[in-house]
């Protein structure tokens, strides 16, 4: 019998951070809002982790993750916003990669040249979502540092955007080369 590539555990837990990002936005409490950051940084961090060392991963996991990802922080920046404790300036900053990423993969999928091109996630990426999770615990423990951590998060996005972007061009450059 072939093992499903959909339900893992891996598949599990990243999808667990949709009903995070709902609990978040339907909570207020502070204590409940950061159990529920903290359970969405552990399952971000252990999805990857276990589906590479247990040989579970699957193009479906790995479209499922930063999928994921994406709906966990759109729903803490609505929250933040309709609470007060972001501005529009600071949720557009925040969002700013996730945008990106969004049509990035639109552009991908309708690009013929790009589709062949495997996404990964890079170290630059990664780092824009630790800053992100840091900023959003800022929020609810350390409100003084929100400015400094959205424009960093901003600027992360930013060269997380231009990274990406080299990317894709140096391994068009690289296909359409002779030889």
């Amino acid at each position: 019998m072939a093992r499903s590539t959909v339900f893992t555990l891996p598949n599990i837990m990243s999808s667990s951070r949709v009903a995070l990002a709902v609990g978040f936005v339907a909570s207020d409490a502070v204590p409940t809002r950061l159990v529920l950051i903290g359970i969405a940084s552990l399952t971000d961090f252990l999805d990857g982790w276990i589906a590479r060392r247990t040989h579970v991963t699957s193009r479906f996991g790995a479209l499922l993750d930063p999928v994921a990802d994406r709906f966990f922080v759109l729903g803490v920046v609505i929250a933040y916003v309709v609470g007060g404790q972001f501005t529009v300036w600071q949720a557009i900053a925040v969002m700013f990669r996730d945008v990106m990423s969004v049509i990035g993969f639109f552009v991908a999928r309708n690009v013929s040249w790009l589709r062949p091109i495997p996404f990964q996630a890079r170290l630059i990426g990664k780092a824009v979502t630790v800053a992100q999770l840091v900023t959003f615990l800022a929020v609810l423990l350390l409100p003084s540092a929100v400015n400094t951590l959205v424009i960093l998060v901003g600027v992360l996005g930013l060269a997380a955007t231009v990274d990406y972007t080299l990317m894709l061009w140096r391994k068009r450059v690289r296909e359409v080369a002779p030889g």
